[in-house]
């Protein structure tokens, strides 16, 4: 089963997945395999409803049909391409089976392509095989209005980006993928500084934290996300 990775409000969601394809009954199927797999799934049946559905969803996956209704597959991905959302994974499910299809398929942008027939479970190793190489990216996590988008490396607050360096980055989504959890420094600086001296640097995950809070805070001299735990290290805080 894969390993849901976006919180809201400190419940796990599954990766979610949608089908494009007007073929019904090869979207009924393919949805039988990935959400016995633990995936949600949401289906669309040409290219005007795939738009629609992913300007209301936070898809983690496309599986996409090529020769679709109402708009193609080729043009659905510079679509999806065009809105800015570059942590969407696409595999391109398609009755092109020449070799230059496959290509210019790969140069519009998919991460994989799969010719008709298929074999469901093969569509199924191709969809864990993408996920293991972009998944752990792919899904954003968000608490009271915070929220961080690991392989765009954004960071909104009340939907306005905030700017962090690399390591108060890694630091948040450090946080934010453990919630409501004490983190002690040691445990911090193995994360960021896995090869150095530890007595040397514990004083800069201190400094990393104070510009993190100065960022993420409403009032940063009494911070709600990032808490200090006397004596034991810092908890993201998610009420």
């Amino acid at each position: 089963m894969n390993n849901p990775l976006q919180f809201v409000g400190g419940e796990p969601l599954k990766q979610k997945i949608i089908i494009v394809e007007d073929d019904e009954m090869i979207r009924k199927l393919v949805r039988i395999y990935l959400e016995k797999e633990g995936y949600e799934v949401v289906e669309a049946e040409d290219g005007e409803h795939a738009q629609e559905v992913f300007l209301n969803e936070y898809p983690c996956l496309i599986i996409l049909d090529l020769m679709l209704p109402k708009l193609s597959g080729e043009d659905y991905v510079e679509w999806v391409k065009k809105q800015g959302r570059n942590e969407v994974s696409i595999i391109m499910l398609s009755a092109k089976v020449q070799t230059a299809d496959k290509i210019n398929g790969l140069r519009l942008g998919a991460d994989d392509y799969i010719s008709k027939p298929f074999d469901p479970e093969e569509l199924l190793a191709h969809v864990e095989a993408v996920l293991r190489r972009t998944g752990q990216f792919c899904q954003k996590i968000s608490y009271n209005g915070l929220c961080i988008k690991p392989r765009r490396g954004q960071v909104l607050l009340h939907d306005k980006e905030i700017h962090l360096t690399k390591h108060e980055f890694q630091l948040l989504y450090h946080f934010m993928e453990n919630p409501d959890i004490v983190l002690p420094r040691e445990n911090l600086l193995n994360h960021l500084y896995p090869y150095l001296e530890k007595e040397i640097m514990e004083r800069t995950i201190d400094a990393h934290i104070k510009k993190l809070r100065d960022k993420i805070e409403e009032d940063p001299s009494m911070p709600k996300r990032i808490q200090t735990i006397r004596g034991m290290g810092y908890k993201f805080v998610t009420e």
